[in-house]
């Protein structure tokens, strides 16, 4: 995995706190992969909770992160009980790291 501990540290304490102390934080993407240079960073939050506005949610938190890890593209998809699961989704769950407990 391509994020040191001070990243992965940044990543979950933001989702936590615009999401909940619930959120399920996963990883996914060329960033999972130490064999392949750059790429953004892919990530697929989970809540829990129902979440009234997701775009709007994942947005801020998007921003958030590129505030704290510097200019780079962070590409967020949230995820609630009522999210209808897409095959992106079932990708980044299969395929990508937990970061949460």
């Amino acid at each position: 995995m391509r994020l040191s501990p001070a990243q992965i540290q940044d990543i979950v304490y933001t989702a936590r706190e615009l999401v909940g102390h619930d959120a399920r934080v996963w990883l996914f993407g060329s960033r999972v992969r130490d064999d392949v240079a750059g790429g953004d960073i892919d990530l697929l939050i989970e809540s829990a909770g129902r979440v009234e506005q997701p775009v709007w949610l994942a947005a801020q938190v998007s921003a958030g992160l590129q505030r704290k890890l510097g200019e780079r593209r962070i590409d967020v998809l949230l995820v609630d009980p009522q999210t209808p699961r897409e095959p992106i989704h079932q990708v980044a769950l299969t395929e990508g790291a937990l970061l949460t407990p």
